[in-house]
């Protein structure tokens, strides 16, 4: 690098410089590093390692690897950890209040980490939801060149000549208490569904955000499908370091790398392949802590010129480890290029430009499968991640309307104040067709945490409801789920969105057509209930709960807790 000439460590000088001599190389040494260390770039492995669940169970091998590709480059490994919290073992508890939290967690730990140590780059190891957007807001954030490596998805668990994962629990819990499936094949099915490690099978958030981390650039092309078990994984994991210590040379940070058009193009991809509605969430924090302009108004831009490729779970076919073999990524992006839909110019962690990483991938995906779609008969013309205003959510909220057969439906209001008591009363034979149910105070604020809700999309669906009956939701929903929900309502109950003023059998109309989600009550009795609200007490005063309902930003920017206004105060 130009600037710093003797060494490429320019950010650990204090270290390196001259022959000089510095009380901080005391505690290196104690570490067993020599003198000559000291020349070397100091990086952080930033690895999400530990044994709370299948998707990070598998880590520790990537970061071995990862540790040995970068001394072999010439570099020094530093691992710290970071945490992780499972949505699917939290799902549908109180713990599931943690799981958005853990994205800030994530990100606070690596950029303190690589901040506090003065490192000269960052290898970040993820392998569940949230480790993936709090990994990169936190490589954002201190903007040191890093690279993120994804733990790999699950092999597919097998039962009766099926394929399962682990959305298949959630329906067949479902599918129980409607009686179509006994006692006998729920636990078989809940027994074989997780086989291994790796993270949850479908297109759901973990192989969602890994997909849309390739596309951006800051994940190595192909290695965002590829499974935990598999050999490939540790190879990309070693190849990942050679190539972080390159950027480290040529100075390429993060920030060089994810910008409005690269954001652009990853999500082209999530919209191609029916990915998860979180990546909206999280890639406007993504942003934000990018510094870059990005809205609601941005996805619903790129979603109507964007079509449906992939036939992937949940509402698709297909795995993540089909898609692989269909050509994954690479194969999906060429296709997009090709149709003048991605900004070839764009740079990735290798150096190259998105359109010299898709040089060689073919124009077509390969013939005797039907994962991948030729463009000229895609699954769908347009992307199925819509983003819907109406009194209901002036903010906008986010609704999957592909795979059903008509996404407008107008229904009574049935009104829910907690998940429990939301999946009792679909498991108990009281919700029908045409309802639609208003699950509130789960936002960021209300929740807290905005809590995702697989368990009672997932019995309405085991219950042969999820295209009859709507769900309307301040929180938000598994990449797992799929049916007639909308999620991410803006601006939440907790603040006094119009969500909060909904009463039991009040008409309420969901029209992906229009765009719409509205509450069909007249002005003059929505001031009356207005005038009648108060906020409600928050259910956390100490710890991070409270201090993330005080902190978090509206769902329509991100759920971030460092947008400060004027005040001092987080915007809500």
């Amino acid at each position: 690098m130009n600037k710093h000439p003797a060494s490429i460590n320019p950010r650990s000088q204090h270290i390196t410089a001259g022959k000089s001599r510095s009380p901080n190389r005391s505690m290196y040494y104690g570490m067993g590093y020599v003198a000559s260390d000291f020349d070397r770039p100091m990086v952080g492995v930033a690895n999400g390692y530990s044994t709370i669940t299948p998707c990070n169970s598998g880590l520790q091998k990537l970061a071995d690897a990862a540790i040995a590709g970068i001394e072999e480059a010439g570099g020094k490994a530093q691992v710290f950890g970071t945490p992780t919290i499972s949505d699917g073992m939290s799902m549908g508890t109180e713990g599931m209040k943690y799981s958005l939290v853990s994205r800030e967690v994530i990100s606070d730990c690596i950029e303190t980490c690589v901040q506090g140590q003065w490192l000269d780059g960052v290898l970040v190891i993820g392998g569940c939801d949230k480790n993936m957007p709090g990994g990169l807001m936190g490589m954002l954030r201190a903007n040191v060149p890093a690279i993120f490596v994804y733990g790999g998805t699950i092999l597919p668990g097998h039962y009766q000549g099926k394929d399962l994962n682990i959305v298949s629990v959630f329906e067949a819990v479902g599918e129980n208490a409607a009686g179509r499936l006994s006692d006998a094949d729920l636990l078989q099915i809940e027994q074989r569904a997780i086989p291994g490690t790796g993270s949850c099978g479908g297109m759901y958030t973990a192989n969602t955000m890994s997909a849309a981390f390739e596309a951006l650039g800051v994940s190595l092309p192909r290695s965002s499908t590829m499974a935990n078990p598999h050999d490939e994984k540790c190879h990309s994991a070693r190849e990942s370091a050679r190539v972080l210590i390159q950027a480290i040379k040529n100075d390429l940070k993060p920030r060089d790398i994810v910008t409005r058009r690269s954001i652009e193009n990853a999500i082209a991809v999530v919209m191609a392949i029916g990915g998860s509605s979180n990546a909206v969430l999280h890639f406007l924090a993504i942003a934000h802590a990018a510094g870059v302009t990005w809205t609601m108004d941005d996805f619903e831009r790129v979603r109507v010129k964007t079509p449906v490729l992939c036939d992937l779970k949940p509402s698709g076919r297909y795995l993540a480890v089909d898609f692989h073999r269909a050509g994954g990524v690479p194969q999906v992006m060429k296709m997009l290029f090709n149709a003048g839909l991605l900004h070839g110019d764009c740079v990735t962690i290798t150096g190259q430009t998105v359109a010299q990483v898709l040089q060689d991938v073919p124009d077509a995906p390969p013939a005797g499968q039907d994962v991948i779609r030729p463009i000229s008969s895609p699954m769908y013309a347009q992307g199925h991640l819509a983003i819907l205003r109406g009194n209901l959510s002036t903010e906008g909220c986010v609704a999957k309307i592909t795979g059903l057969k008509n996404p407008v439906m107008t229904g009574p209001a049935r009104v829910f104040e907690d998940e429990q008591a939301a999946l009792q009363a679909i498991l108990a034979g009281q919700i029908v067709a045409g309802d639609v149910m208003v699950l509130r105070y789960l936002g960021p604020k209300g929740g807290p945490g905005m809590p995702e809700m697989l368990a009672p999309t997932g019995a309405l669906v085991g219950q042969g409801l999820g295209e009859s009956v709507g769900l309307v939701t301040d929180g938000r929903f598994s990449g797992g789920t799929w049916g007639m929900v909308v999620g991410h309502v803006a601006p939440e109950a907790a603040v006094g969105g119009l969500i909060a003023l909904v009463h039991e059998g009040d008409s309420i109309t969901i029209d992906a057509h229009r765009l719409l989600l509205q509450l069909n009550v007249s002005d003059d009795e929505i001031a009356q209930r207005r005038a009648l609200w108060t906020a409600p007490k928050p259910r956390y005063t100490r710890g991070v709960q409270a201090k993330f309902a005080f902190n978090a930003s509206s769902a329509s920017q991100g759920a971030v807790l460092d947008n400060y206004g004027d005040d001092g105060r987080a915007n809500g």
